[in-house]
């Protein structure tokens, strides 16, 4: 068998992803977007199960699903659901010093992952995840994806 495309072309289509949330959340560098995109997986990560997590990673493309399991303790206990504010204060959390996420960094990160994902199983995904999945990952402009579900988008 050969080697997937999803695995062969995983590192073009991570820069391109990075690419796209750089422009998305207004940021300079591909760097920035990386520390951005990974304050907002682990921000919602933090709020799963493990059998959530892994439920919800299926449906990315394979660097952001190794970048939401990396140094993951499947063991911790889900962490308070919380309310948007604080979501976005855990974004910036991440590696203070050098993250320049703006207050819509998951917005912006929702709104090229609506983009770049088959929107029905996105979609489905969420609707097999705890409620406030959705809101996490309502793209800018959009606070309710109820109508997203089986259809080409939010």
């Amino acid at each position: 068998m050969t080697v997937p495309n999803e695995y062969r072309r995983a590192s073009a289509e991570f820069d391109a992803l990075l690419a796209a949330i750089a422009e998305e959340a207004g940021l300079a560098t591909r760097h920035q977007a990386y520390t951005t995109l990974q304050g907002v997986l682990l921000a919602f990560r933090r709020r799963l199960t493990a059998q959530e997590g892994i439920s919800f990673v299926q449906i990315l493309p394979p660097m952001l699903r190794a970048l939401f399991v990396m140094d993951w303790d499947p063991l911790a206990a889900p962490a308070p659901v919380l309310d948007r504010a604080a979501w976005r204060r855990e974004v910036r959390e991440l590696r203070p010093n050098h993250n320049i996420s703006p207050p819509s960094a998951i917005e912006d990160v929702a709104t090229v992952l609506w983009r770049s994902t088959d929107q029905s199983s996105f979609a489905e995904c969420l609707d097999k995840l705890p409620p406030f999945a959705r809101e996490f990952w309502a793209p800018a402009g959009s606070r309710d994806l109820s109508s997203a579900s089986g259809s080409a988008g939010p």
